[in-house]
Order: C-alpha cells, then structure tokens, then sequence
C-alpha cells in the first residue's frame, strides 16, 4: 500500500506542477493573442484528446507524465503550412520580442505564484511546531561554545524574528553556504548544564551570542546539521506513562506519572537523558529520584538486559513522556501572503546558490536528485499529513521554477537567453545556430537526467 499511496501522491504533485506551469505559457500567449495549438500534460504517445476554444486547441493526455508542453503557431517547426493572413499575425515568430519574452517566462513565473499560495495556505492555516528552544547541549558543540544552555530560546537569527524550530531550521540553512558566524539572539532559560542559572541570565531580555557554521559542508544540509552544531529541541521533564505488567519499572514500584528527576544524583533533564542512561547500565541497579504527587522519593531500579543488534541494552518496560514546547502560529491573509512571497523569494536564491556551487565543485553534483527521490518525499509528507504535503510542493514548484529559468538551450531559460541576445544585436538569433543549440541544450539535459536517475538509485538502494 506504501508504494500505491507513494506513487499516487508522486503522479498528482508531477500533473499540479506542470500544469499550473504550462497554464503560465497558455495564458499569456492566448493574451498576446497567439494560436496555441496543443495544451499536453505528459510526453510522447497521445492517449487522450479533446479540442476546446475558438482556436480548437488540442488538450491531450500523453503517455509519459515527466514533462508536459504547449505547442503554439510557429513557422520555425511548421514551415511548409499555407497560412492565412490571420494567422500569420497570430504565428508565434512574428510577435514582438517583448511578447515572446513573456510567454516563454510565464511558465517559472506561475510555479513561482503557485509556491506563494501554497505557503500563504500553510502560513493561514498553522499547525502545532515545537517552539526554536534548545535542549541542553554537549559541551563539544558548537552550541555549547557559543553558550547556549538548556531552555534557551532562540527568537532571533541575524536580526530576523523567529518562534519556531522549523523556522530556526531553515534561516541557519540559508547561511550555512556562507560557512560563515551568524548572530543569535537567545531568552535565556532557567538551567544550564550544572545547576540553575544566575539571575542576571535568568533575564527575559534578549542577548546576543555567535554561532559558527564553518564546519558544516552540504552533506550536512541533507541530514539533521542542527544536531551537528549541538542544536537539539528542548523536551519537557522525563514523566513515566504505562507501566508494563512485570517489567522492570513495575518490579521496582515505579508508577505511571512518575516524573524521574534524578539517576544517582545525575539531573535528568527530559526523556532522552533517561533513555540513554537505562540503555547503558543493564543489570547495573541505578537510584531514581523521582517525584510523585508533590513529593520527592528514591528508588532503586535495575534496568532488565536485552540484546539489540547483537549489543546487551537496558530496559525498563515502560512508556515515557516527553515533549516539545508547541506552538500553533497563524498569520492573517495578508500576513500569510507576504511570507509566503519572502519564501519563495529566499528559497530560490538558495537553489541557485547551490547550483553555483557544484558548478565551481563547492557541492556535490550527488545532490542533483530526479524522479524517484522526489516521489519517495511526495509519499513521505503525503503520509505525514496534507500541511507537510502542501509544503512540499511548494518546494517542488520553485525548484521546476528555477530550473526552467537555467539558461540551457530547449529549455524556458535558454530560450530567454536567444531574445535576450535579440534585444541587445536587434535581430533574432540565426534558425541554424538555433537548431544546433536545441541539440545541444537536448544532450544536456539527458545527462543530468541520467546522472539524477543514477544519484536516485545509489541514495534509495544503498550497497
């Protein structure tokens, strides 16, 4: 069922994205008044077609659905066709250079637009994110040196306002590239890693510290690199849930709310600390204090011992709860909008700076992902939920946007490159040169489709 759900959610984000894109050149060419003779969702064998509209265009349904393309009037590809003279006026060639401009760049342009309604619908609608407050963390991190503690919240990156970790997340990705210090202003929490914090840091006025990002690398953007600078999410105290019959809480006289405090005198900040500690000591007796009902009472617990993988763990046989700090923020329509434009804004630069660095060998071109990799995401966020699914095609769109703006000849940015060569000489680029650069740009194309397929395959099926 995974592989239906995933290839369903993959088929509907592919036939959105590309035709909201075709949609942009149909729209404006019908505005500057060109005959569009085919509207075609998908590549090669037509398997469905209809004809609609004054001009009668084409709407077909065509057997590979990687692509999809509008077919207007156009002398360069149908020479031999007796025209009349309406036609001809309405013959893609014979417009303007401004108009041909338009229509070729009204393809990006409507991902870019369709990436803005998607966010401002997320940023509207809002869902419950852990706030941007940090766990306490390990004294060899890039955190820790900076000097952030347990309970600090981050509400500030380079003077931009944040409140989420989703939001912490994504500006710290965008200075990453620069492998530079970025500023930080941090609400200092209530501990530090040994003890309650000083009054004067107890403050809920922002302060200001540095966090360097020079050792991060790209490999990093693709995996948790804010566990790498030390940058974990502040989780509430460790508090017992179900205890299981017979297991070892049970055996000891641990109860459900029970919220373990300390483990031989260590501070046990949230669930992960008692996890890891249970996991490393089994059949070692451990001293739990843990507070129930308001009062503080020790107790000695022997985590049982189990194998995983083939290592001997500890384990309680119970259930513990520990949560992030939630918020659910929604911004106002117009709010919504005008985050949503910075978005897409800011996520296009991103792409575009890391194509320049795998141009210069900065990035690995391994980060040049195709089909498959998309549509193991699309049923990924399918799966997680419509919010993370609209958000991811969001991301998509702006990246078919940015790609079709790349100035490789057949695509929308190479054919931008040839008028714009023509508005500077004051003459259109000559039909062999063309030619050739269609062929070109055609060549191109399949070996980054080759090398997508190829980068797909080793990231999905690992040796």
């Amino acid at each position: 069922m995974n592989l239906i759900h995933t290839a369903i959610a993959f088929l509907f984000a592919i036939c959105v994205l590309i035709v909201f894109h075709e949609l942009g050149h149909y729209w404006v060419a019908r505005l500057c008044n060109v005959k569009v003779l085919r509207f075609s969702l998908g590549m090669g064998k037509v398997i469905f077609s209809r004809r609609f509209g004054p001009d009668q265009t084409e709407w077909v349904i065509s057997a590979l659905p990687l692509g999809g393309y509008v077919k207007m009037l156009d002398l360069r590809e149908q020479e031999n066709l007796q025209l009349s003279k309406e036609d001809i006026q309405r013959e893609f060639t014979s417009q303007s250079v401004w108009k041909r401009i338009a229509i070729v760049a009204a393809g990006p342009i409507a991902n870019f637009i369709l990436a803005i309604i998607l966010f401002a619908l997320v940023f509207m609608v809002g869902i419950p994110e852990p706030t941007a407050k940090v766990r306490e963390p390990a004294v060899s991190s890039v955190a820790y040196q900076a000097g952030l503690h347990a309970g600090d919240r981050i509400v500030a990156v380079e003077g931009k306002t944040i409140e989420l970790w989703s939001e912490l997340r994504w500006e710290l990705m965008q200075l990453a590239l620069e492998k530079q210090s970025v500023s930080i202003d941090v609400i200092s929490g209530s501990t530090t890693q040994n003890g309650p914090a000083s009054p004067a840091s107890r403050s809920h006025q922002p302060h200001s510290v540095f966090l360097s990002l020079s050792g991060l690398n790209a490999h990093d953007l693709d995996s948790d690199f804010l566990a790498k600078l030390g940058l974990n999410l502040y989780l509430s105290k460790a508090q017992l849930g179900h205890v299981v019959p017979d297991g070892a809480a049970m055996r000891a006289g641990l109860k459900e709310g029970d919220v373990v405090t300390q483990i031989d005198g260590k501070s046990i900040p949230d669930s992960l600390a008692l996890i890891e500690i249970v996991r490393l000591s089994p059949n070692k007796p451990l001293n739990f204090t843990v507070l129930r009902l308001g009062n503080l009472l020790d107790i000695s617990v022997t985590p049982a011992a189990v194998s995983d993988n083939g290592k001997s763990v500890g384990k309680l046989n119970v259930e513990v709860r520990s949560t992030p700090e939630m918020l659910n923020h929604q911004d106002a329509p117009l709010a919504a909008i005008q985050k949503a434009a910075q978005r897409t804004w800011a996520t296009s630069i991103l792409t575009v700076k890391m194509i320049g660095k795998m141009i210069i060998g900065e990035v690995s071109v391994k980060n040049i992902t195709g089909p498959l990799t998309i549509a193991d995401y699309a049923g990924q966020t399918a799966q997680s939920g419509w919010i993370s699914y609209v958000s991811f095609l969001a991301f998509i769109s702006i990246s078919l946007g940015v790609m079709n703006l790349l100035p490789i000849p057949i695509l929308d940015g190479g054919h931008l490159l040839y008028y714009s060569l023509e508005v500077l000489s004051g003459r259109p680029v000559p039909v062999r040169y063309w030619e050739i650069a269609q062929r070109a740009g055609l060549a191109i194309l399949m070996l980054l489709m080759v090398l997508a397929f190829f980068n797909d395959i080793v990231r999905l099926f690992p040796a």
